[in-house]
């Protein structure tokens, strides 16, 4: 995956507040602890939130306190909006193709062939949409509310299997990769699963999958993937999903409004952070991949083949199936043209 990266874009009014030193001024308040319920262990995807609670603990002297704890120690990775719901935790990370149905409209972002490999338009974007009236719906009815993005990468598949250097060599494969990056794999005849990441090791070594599809490259090394893979992918991009992490609204509306206003003031520093933690993990990971593994590299025709083959045509299946559920179309279009917004911004 190429991504450029230069400062994250930040959301609106936080520029101001930034410029008028707001956000180096201490914040006096009552003491309030919050848990985070996560999985998997300190990584690059959870350094953005690491680096908001870093930042409202710093500015309250230790008063406000979110306390983040791995490894499901809270919960179940597929049951943490359940969670959330019934206060059992004020904050919470989740992922949209864990379970689409608790999260319709947030399956968007798995839509295969995505422009959204720079990190700048993958911020922007993504900030956008989680103030969409879809995406704000979906999150009601787990008495939730969307905070902040883990602006996953694109994915790339890592496997042990005969090595697909075609897009033929797919075929049978049987792959981890949900929402619309799973309907494309399905279009090349790949065999699906949506098994959690924290199962993914476990899959891969006992031979029930093939391929994993996880955000590259800090995923594939969370999970230790590259100690039993034989190959990996480094160019097909295929998409990417949405892992954020969302606020019991009751124990937000519970806080005092300085306390509200430090978790909006947290927010650039913490996209910044944590695009930092995916870019210097990076820096470790490639080198590391490919001294061990079989680098999969497919041509540009080969590529071309395949967006065309999977890739509008899961985007009009996916508004066709969704239709009658909220309005998928209008999803689809916001995103795309937050997208061409976010590129032109750039130049």
């Amino acid at each position: 995956m190429t991504v450029k990266y230069t400062t994250p874009l930040a959301v609106g009014s936080l520029i101001a507040l930034i410029a008028t030193g707001a956000a180096a001024q201490t914040v006096d308040g009552p003491t309030v602890n919050w848990n985070l319920s996560t999985w998997g262990k300190q990584r690059a995807f959870t350094a953005g939130m690491e680096s908001v609670a870093k930042q409202v603990a710093a500015r309250t002297g230790g008063k406000f306190v979110i306390k983040t704890h791995y490894g499901e120690a809270l919960s179940r990775d597929r049951e943490n909006l359940d969670g959330i719901k019934l206060g059992a935790f004020q904050m919470a990370h989740f992922c949209n193709f864990y379970h689409p149905g608790k999260n319709p409209a947030w399956m968007v972002f798995t839509l295969p062939f995505l422009e959204l490999g720079d990190w700048d338009v993958r911020s922007q974007v993504t900030q956008a949409m989680l103030k969409h009236p879809a995406f704000i719906k979906d999150m009601d009815q787990w008495n939730a509310m969307p905070y902040k993005s883990g602006l996953l990468p694109q994915y790339e598949f890592m496997g042990k299997s005969a090595a697909p250097d075609t897009l033929e060599g797919w075929k049978g494969l049987r792959v981890r990769a949900g929402g619309g990056l799973g309907d494309a794999m399905k279009i090349l005849g790949a065999v699906l699963s949506t098994v959690p990441a924290t199962e993914t090791y476990t899959g891969m070594e006992r031979g029930t999958m093939d391929a994993v599809s996880l955000p590259y490259t800090y995923a594939h090394a969370s999970y230790q993937l590259h100690t039993i893979a034989t190959w990996y992918t480094n160019n097909m991009s295929p998409g990417t999903s949405e892992c954020s992490a969302v606020i019991n609204k009751d124990a937000y509306a519970a806080l005092p409004p300085q306390y509200k206003q430090l978790l909006a003031e947290a927010l650039p520093q913490g996209y910044k952070d944590q695009i930092d933690a995916y870019i210097e993990i990076d820096k470790k990971n490639l080198p590391m991949f490919k001294a061990k593994l079989k680098e999969i590299l497919y041509t540009e025709a080969e590529l071309k083949r395949f967006r065309e083959v999977a890739g509008k045509p899961v985007w009009d299946k996916w508004v066709a199936d969704n239709k009658d559920k909220f309005d998928a179309q209008n999803v689809l279009d916001t995103l795309l043209a937050e997208i061409d917004k976010a590129k032109k911004a750039k130049k």
